[in-house]
């Protein structure tokens, strides 16, 4: 059975941008008569005592996803990062990695985002092809948050395709992206 996670990025929650949205539409590929849920929102601690590498590995070691016949997981902003990490580390494959606005090693965000994603990053990024059959990251040309540089740089190290979204910003609901139809076709 097909298992979908969402994944926030720093200061987020699971009702944040278009991740609301994303989960009524893979609700919708449940076959009829399931009762439990196909996709996974978790809530991350956030903040600057609680949002860290290993208080987000806790969270996720509750789903237990190696035990998912096929998982997909959309990760939005410092989320891909950690989603690398977190796999490599703990050596789990899974079907498909759909990354927006990731980036790793990048700092010069602000203090307080800097303060909470530095332990999200890893060396050996890359390492990440041997953990999913596609990986597929959006970003956008002029994101205000994270240089286009640092989004281009993650892309070309882990991505299998690249998808450029002209004048989206940091492809979250404060440019527009409160639903985000193009992410269907990864489902």
């Amino acid at each position: 059975m097909k298992r979908y996670f969402i994944i926030h990025g720093s200061f987020s929650s699971p009702f944040a941008n278009w991740f609301p949205y994303l989960e009524a539409e893979i609700e919708k590929t449940k076959p009829e008569g399931m009762e439990e849920p196909i996709c996974y929102v978790p809530q991350f601690p956030t903040g600057y005592e609680y949002q860290n590498f290993t208080n987000w590995e806790r969270v996720l070691d509750c789903y237990d996803i190696a035990n998912f016949d096929e998982v997909t997981i959309f990760a939005h902003s410092i989320a891909p990062a950690f989603v690398c990490k977190y796999l490599i580390k703990h050596q789990i494959k899974v079907k498909k990695l759909v990354f927006v606005c990731g980036f790793n090693n990048y700092l010069g965000v602000n203090e307080a985002y800097d303060s909470v994603n530095k332990s999200m990053f890893s060396d050996d990024i890359e390492k990440i092809k041997n953990y999913a059959e596609e990986i597929i990251c959006l970003y956008s040309d002029n994101d205000p948050y994270v240089k286009y540089d640092a989004e281009k740089d993650f892309a070309d190290k882990v991505a299998t395709k690249q998808i450029i979204v002209k004048g989206g910003g940091h492809l979250n609901k404060a440019f527009g992206y409160e639903q985000f139809p193009k992410l269907k076709e990864f489902i």
